[in-house]
């Protein structure tokens, strides 16, 4: 969040990277209201009565774009600004109710969207680079580009667009005690019965079958309430864990 707002209000490029499943995209998606704006934009194309603007997308006031895996550079400039533009124009609808690009320039420009953040930047390419600075420059905005662990040593070989480049931050798995919050929260509560054994050496087994991966333990934590409903048990135990593990392949 902090790193966002950092970008987002100095209006520099940021670069975020990462070993897959430390959550980059997911956090991303959370600061963009990124949900929210999939299930309220399609509402917008149809036209008719809208519901109000997600107040995630109102406050971030961000752009979420994501690349395809074979992005040519027709798509790239046609999909950055269209992205831009529309959650500028949701901007000005949350504000006036309707928007008349001729009363409200600022929507047709995108001039309300202040951040744009772009997933799997490791897909482009030489051109696609150029053209996210190319947009860059002729935007106040703030741009986040997530990457794979090595994105850093490869953008270094573009001197005009790295030397925009004002923050990184590098995601890394969770700590144990980090790992074993998050879980703790999705899994049931110990059994007062064993004074706490079982379910302290369930998560010590959880902690290190992911290897503070938070997708990976999303999966398991998931797996894991399905194991209890099946068999009826209303404790977590290492069995659990251990038929969990075997369920996902994880660890073996």
């Amino acid at each position: 969040m902090e790193f966002a707002d950092t970008v987002r209000s100095h209006r520099y490029i940021g670069l975020c990277y990462g070993p897959p499943g430390v959550g980059k995209t997911l956090s991303a998606r959370h600061y963009a209201g990124t949900d929210d704006w999939e299930q309220w934009y399609p509402l917008a194309r149809n036209g008719g009565l809208l519901p109000p603007v997600p107040e995630g997308v109102q406050q971030s006031r961000t752009a979420f774009f994501t690349p395809t895996v074979a992005a040519t550079i027709k798509q790239i400039d046609q999909g950055l600004p269209r992205a831009c533009q529309q959650v500028s124009w949701a901007i000005d609808y949350a504000r006036y109710g309707h928007v008349d690009p001729y009363v409200h320039p600022e929507s047709q420009h995108s001039g309300n969207t202040e951040l744009l953040i772009i997933d799997e930047a490791d897909r482009l390419k030489t051109v696609g680079l150029e053209q996210v600075r190319d947009f860059y420059d002729r935007h106040h905005m703030g741009v986040i580009l997530i990457g794979m662990p090595g994105i850093e040593k490869r953008l270094a070989r573009y001197p005009q667009l790295y030397s925009r480049i004002g923050f990184a931050h590098e995601y890394r798995p969770l700590r144990s005690d980090e790992l074993t919050a998050v879980v703790t929260q999705r899994l049931p509560a110990p059994d007062p019965g064993d004074s706490g054994l079982a379910h302290t050496a369930a998560l010590a087994a959880i902690v290190r079958a992911t290897n503070g991966n938070f997708r990976l333990a999303d999966r398991l934590v998931t797996q894991i309430r399905r194991v209890l409903d099946i068999n009826g048990h209303t404790h977590l135990t290492p069995e659990a864990v251990d038929a969990a593990q075997e369920a996902l392949l994880i660890g073996h």
